[in-house]
């Protein structure tokens, strides 16, 4: 194989490599200020950014606690609109109820006052001597050195031994009316002792205790139609009182389910009685029928012979 030897000159391509180098060192450069901008341009548009969206956090939470604080204090407002009003209310109240209280305490005390009066001079009345000689004669007697107060003996001796019988004798008067006051007072008080007695138990006396035959009905009664029946007991309420029916009752209530019965006929003197309160009564006649049809189909019992 032939070979064929050329000479070739490189410095062309050498200068042309060597301008490729040196733009693609500025291209270099500029790509790495362009990278060197774009990263400070983020961080000032990141910057920007954060500081608009804190700013607008911030005035969203701003406007959000004014709007509750404008909330709430309308609702304090109002809540303090409502209690001056109460309050008001209440003073009124409470100045009506004064005037309410001052006038029937007025008027009760004048009542009252007036009772007290009465009650006193109708006390007085009872036994007025007794009264008399309690708050009269005594007032008189313990204040004796001012009604008979001393004189000067300025008259004779005729006129002074005249004055002195006047006084002796009206001593004795006043002693013979205190003598006749205490004769009423013991009087009334031996007669009102002697009522008393009279009207009062004597506790010495001895008790009898005797026995007391009670009559005592006892119905079977059915009130609803789950054929539910409950026993009703009545005892004579005239001549025993409350507590001795009541005892009756539970003593026949807790011996009931132990009771012998034995079935009877009804007398004529209950259908007699019986008839003669359904006639008279102010229902219907149906009500009347219905009454008597009910009646003459119960079953009555009584209790063996013990």
């Amino acid at each position: 194989m032939a070979s064929i030897d050329c000479v070739l000159d490189t410095n062309p391509m050498a200068a042309e490599i060597g301008t490729v180098s040196n733009h693609v060192n500025a291209t270099t450069t500029a790509v790495v200020a362009m990278q060197t901008a774009v990263v400070i341009a983020e961080a000032k548009a990141a910057d920007h950014v954060c500081d608009n969206v804190n700013k607008g956090f911030y005035t969203l939470i701003r406007s959000q606690i004014s709007q509750k604080i404008a909330k709430l204090q309308s609702e304090v407002d109002s809540q303090l609109m409502r209690l001056n009003q109460q309050r008001k209310q209440l003073l009124a109240v409470k100045g009506r109820m004064e005037r309410d209280y001052n006038m029937i305490s007025n008027r009760y005390i004048k009542l009252f006052n007036g009772l007290n009066s009465n009650l006193k001079q109708r006390v007085f009345e009872l036994d007025k001597p007794t009264i008399d000689f309690a708050v009269r004669e005594i007032d008189k007697v313990s204040n004796r050195t001012k009604y008979l107060s001393a004189t000067v003996p300025v008259t004779q001796l005729e006129s002074l031994s005249i004055s002195q019988k006047i006084i002796a004798s009206n001593v004795k008067y006043r002693g013979l009316s205190v003598i006749n006051s205490m004769k009423n007072f013991l009087s009334d008080m031996y007669e009102q002792n002697k009522l008393t007695d009279q009207i009062l138990l004597n506790t010495n006396r001895i008790v009898d205790n005797s026995s007391l035959s009670v009559p005592v009905i006892i119905a079977e009664v059915n009130y609803d139609k789950f054929d539910n029946k409950k026993f009703e007991i009545d005892v004579n309420n005239i001549e025993l009182n409350k507590l001795s029916q009541a005892a009756i009752k539970n003593a026949v209530m807790s011996i009931i389910e132990f009771l012998p019965w034995q079935k009877s006929t009804i007398s004529n003197e209950i259908q007699s009685e019986f008839s003669k309160f359904n006639s008279s009564s102010n229902n219907s006649q149906r009500v009347k029928d219905m009454t008597i049809k009910l009646f003459m189909a119960n079953n009555y019992q009584h209790l063996q012979n013990q």
